[in-house]
């Protein structure tokens, strides 16, 4: 296996809205987000996010086959593995379904959708090529991944044995939610776990976090737009921002914006210093007189007729 192979493993590589109303939810996105859409050229049902040239996410209708097992509109997560085949055989040992069977895009990767342990529906995918290593996320890109689920510490027992994910950080959120459980990959925090409250509506999910500019601006942008801020804006520890909502067509989402730098305040000038009335007055008589007197210098010297010499 090569190194570029190895390194796909665990990571968070693709996601996917499905979606019943792909036309609507473009137009949602692209005003909450401030992504563009562009056909697929190899699929023109199948639409791309896109921030510049670099395609984001991919959008498309709820297949049937989903519907019928009573899939809503959702966020797929897409993580990478080297070999899906292998992946998947793993993962139903581990208590796992196999809901897709390894399926090969042409020049695109091979998939498979599974559903783990307590539920919650991913992808797991090897793509043709293999990405770039993941840097700070950007503007547009996918910044948090958060499973809410009925049992995190079962469901990071799945992951950490089929992706090598790591515990990092963790924080009490109070007596209806517990524990916050961070994970990793390689030494870079990826998201947290935690189980959902019984207030939290609908099965155990993952929900990846968009990157915005101005999550208030965003989730102001959704309401108006006619979609739901179920959580938030809210300051999270460190001053970044997040707030949780739902598209026209139930889809939840999440947004995060970074803490914003603190601009440092502008130089403020020293008032002039008054110069005393007096002052002014002698200078300024005194440049009323200097011309005066040079121009006497200047007038040339008379002799009168006894020789004595007068101006």
């Amino acid at each position: 296996m090569s190194n570029a192979l190895a390194s796909l493993r665990g990571r968070f590589v693709w996601h996917e809205l499905m979606t019943t109303d792909t036309k609507s939810a473009a137009a949602f996105f692209t005003k909450v987000v401030g992504w563009k859409t562009q056909s697929w050229d190899r699929n023109s049902s199948y639409t791309l996010f896109v921030t510049g040239k670099r395609p984001m996410a991919g959008l498309m209708l709820l297949p049937e086959d989903a519907k019928a097992m009573g899939a809503r509109p959702h966020w797929l997560s897409y993580i990478g593995t080297p070999d899906v085949d292998a992946t998947a055989r793993e993962a139903v040992p581990l208590g796992a379904t196999v809901l897709k069977q390894a399926t090969d895009i042409p020049t695109v990767g091979r998939f498979a959708v599974l559903q783990d342990p307590q539920g919650t529906v991913f992808a797991v995918f090897t793509p043709a090529q293999t990405p770039s290593a993941d840097g700070t996320p950007a503007v547009g890109d996918f910044s948090w991944h958060e499973l809410a689920t009925s049992d995190w510490r079962a469901a990071f027992d799945f992951y950490q044995r089929l992706f090598g994910w790591e515990k990092t950080e963790s924080m009490d959120m109070g007596p209806e939610v517990g524990l916050y459980q961070m994970y990793g990959w390689k030494g870079k925090t990826l998201g947290g776990m935690f189980n959902k409250s019984k207030s939290m509506p609908g099965p155990p999910s993952w929900l990846p976090y968009i990157k915005v500019a101005d999550t208030k601006k965003a989730a102001k942008t959704a309401v108006g737009l006619g979609g739901q801020i179920v959580s938030g804006p809210i300051e999270v520890p460190g001053g970044d921002w997040i707030a949780q909502g739902m598209d026209l067509q139930g889809a939840m989402f999440a947004v995060h914006s970074a803490k914003l730098a603190a601009s440092k305040p502008a130089a403020k000038k020293k008032p002039a210093r008054p110069k005393p009335a007096k002052k002014q007055a002698a200078k300024k008589a005194a440049r009323k007189t200097k011309p005066a007197r040079r121009a006497a210098a200047r007038r040339p010297k008379r002799k009168t007729r006894s020789g004595s010499k007068k101006r």
